[in-house]
């Protein structure tokens, strides 16, 4: 067995904090955050967690003539929990291979009242009515993509927070 003399631990330690410190900073600069857009009522939700599944690959958004009802997203192949009221249309969107949303526009007041996801491959997707004071959310830095949403949720959506980053394959 080798002994490691106090120095060569100490030069070991400040190594490993700087590649920690490194890898912090790489993630602070492609990382983002848009919102929250909405009211601040009803419970808070995020789908932080879903993102390890895989990138967005499907959404459902539930509505009525006038708000956004309810909200679920697959991240790859698995669903996130619904969140939201269960009254209303449900319309669902899936996402082409490849295909990712890089801007979220919508209106809202107290609730959501629209959402406009547009993606990479040029598609504009649009649920809601055009009622409501207007918001339009891209990410912070070049080449990052919708990763997952947050808010807040009661019967219907109350407010949403959209979060940017690359994906990445965990």
């Amino acid at each position: 067995m080798t002994d490691c003399s106090p120095r060569m631990l100490t030069i070991a330690l400040l190594a490993l904090v700087c590649a920690s410190a490194s890898a912090n900073a790489i993630q602070a600069r492609s990382s983002s955050y848009n919102g929250e857009y909405g009211g601040d009522g009803g419970e808070r939700f995020s789908h932080s967690g879903y993102q390890l599944e895989g990138p967005i690959t499907a959404i459902r958004v539930r509505i009525d003539n006038n708000y956004i009802i309810g909200l679920q997203v697959r991240y790859g192949k698995v669903w996130s929990d619904y969140v939201g009221g269960t009254q209303g249309d449900l319309e669902e969107i899936f996402l082409h291979p490849g295909e990712s949303v890089i801007q979220v526009s919508g209106k809202y007041d107290y609730y959501l009242r629209k959402l406009v996801f547009v993606t990479n491959k040029g598609r504009y997707l649009p649920f809601g009515t055009d009622i409501g004071r207007s918001f339009s959310a891209v990410p912070l830095y070049h080449n990052t993509v919708l990763r997952f949403v947050s808010g807040r949720a009661s019967t219907l959506i109350n407010a949403i927070g959209l979060h940017w980053d690359f994906y990445r394959r965990y």
